[in-house]
């Protein structure tokens, strides 16, 4: 269970054990509210109540703690994204502009738009594989 969420993780969990939303929300002392935002992965669970609801939900805490997180994946994954394009389009911008005004070398021009294309084989092989 390991690759889906901690929300997803949760409903499951909760799924097999046939406790609706509102089952779970008065075992844990919290509205069923809250249960549905966690389990949208919009909020998580309060880090002192992980116990409680790990054995509620018949889990260690390592296996509930083990989910990952989808939203601050998909957030890293975009800022290696506009990292990799802009390194990109910053080297050759700079080529460019320091060709025009005859400030770099043809070596150090090569060079970096070699940085330019790899961080853009990088960002289409990343966007590939996902």
């Amino acid at each position: 269970m390991s690759n889906k969420s901690m929300g997803e993780m949760i409903s499951a969990l909760r799924k097999e054990k046939k406790m609706t939303q509102s089952d779970l929300s008065e075992k844990m002392n919290v509205t069923d509210k809250a249960v549905s935002k966690w389990e949208r992965d919009l909020s998580c669970p309060d880090i002192n109540s992980i116990p409680k609801l790990a054995e509620v939900l018949d889990v260690s805490v390592e296996e509930l703690l083990s989910a990952q997180s989808k939203k601050e994946s998909h957030k890293v994954d975009e800022i290696i994204h506009l990292i990799l394009i802009g390194v990109a389009l910053a080297m050759g911008v700079c080529v460019v502009v320091t060709l025009l005004l005859k400030q770099i070398d043809v070596t150090s021009a090569v060079s970096m738009l070699g940085i330019g294309v790899v961080c853009l084989a990088l960002y289409l092989l990343k966007k590939d594989y996902k």
